[in-house]
């Protein structure tokens, strides 16, 4: 997944699905 320069609103990131979302983009930068 390239992320660089991009935006990216994740509702619920505090737990469940979301979290991991959060999570997989946050290493990915």
């Amino acid at each position: 997944m390239r992320l660089g320069g991009k935006v990216a609103i994740v509702t619920g990131g505090g737990s469940g699905i979301g979290r991991g979302i959060v999570l997989a983009m946050a290493r990915e930068g």
